[in-house]
C-alpha cells in the first residue's frame, strides 16, 4: 500500500496538484481543531464545519483527548496560540469512538501476542510509566470532551482570552453537540 500511495504522490507533485493547496502556516479561522484520529473524520469533519486547507489548526490523536497536561497535543496547542496566532480552540469527540471503552489489559495483551516481551512492559513500568492508565480509554465521551476542554482552558500557560469549546460530532452526519 505505501508503494501505491507513494506512486500517486510522484504524480502529484508532477502534475502540480499542489498549487490549489497553497496557503500560510497562519489559520486564516484563527482556531485549533482537536479531534480524533478515526477514519471516518478525514473528509466529514472538514465538510460538516465548512473549512478547508489553511483554515485552522487540526490536532488529531487517539479519542481526540488529552492525557497529560504537558503531552504533545498541549504542546501543539500552545504553539498554535503563542506562535501562529489561533485564539479560539475546539476540542471535538465523536460518536463511537474506538477509545471508548479500550482497556488497558487488553491493549498490553495485544502488544505481547505482537511480540512485546513482558521485560520491555516491565521497564516502562519501573520508569514511572502507569501503563494501566496511559493505554486506558474513557468509559463516556461527553466526559472525555469535558475532561480535556477543562484541561486546556485552565492548563497554567494558557492565556484566559482563547475560548475552548467542547462538541460531540456524530460520526455518521457530522452533526455538532455543544458538551
Amino acid at each position: 500500500m505505501i508503494d501505491e500511495i507513494l506512486r500517486h504522490n510522484r504524480q502529484f507533485v508532477e502534475s502540480e496538484a499542489y498549487r490549489s493547496f497553497e496557503t500560510s502556516k497562519y489559520p486564516d479561522k484563527k482556531i485549533a481543531i482537536v479531534t480524533c484520529m478515526d477514519t471516518r473524520l478525514v473528509e466529514l469533519l472538514p465538510a460538516a464545519l465548512g473549512i478547508r486547507n489553511g483554515d485552522v489548526k487540526m490536532i488529531k490523536n487517539a479519542g481526540g483527548t488529552i492525557t497529560n497536561p504537558f503531552d504533545s497535543t498541549m504542546r501543539s496547542i500552545l504553539i498554535a496560540v503563542y506562535e501562529l496566532g489561533v485564539n479560539e480552540v475546539m476540542i471535538i469527540g465523536h460518536t463511537g469512538c474506538g477509545v471508548q471503552g479500550m482497556d488497558a489489559a487488553e491493549m498490553l495483551e495485544l502488544m505481547r501476542s505482537r511480540g512485546v516481551d513482558d521485560e520491555h512492559i516491565s521497564l516502562m513500568r519501573h520508569c514511572g510509566i502507569d501503563l494501566d492508565s496511559w493505554l486506558h480509554g474513557f468509559t463516556d465521551t461527553a466526559d472525555a470532551v469535558n475532561e480535556t476542554v477543562d484541561l486546556v482552558r485552565n492548563h497554567p500557560l494558557m492565556p484566559h482570552d482563547v475560548r475552548i469549546a467542547g462538541y460531540i460530532m456524530d460520526s455518521l452526519t457530522g452533526e455538532l453537540t455543544i458538551v
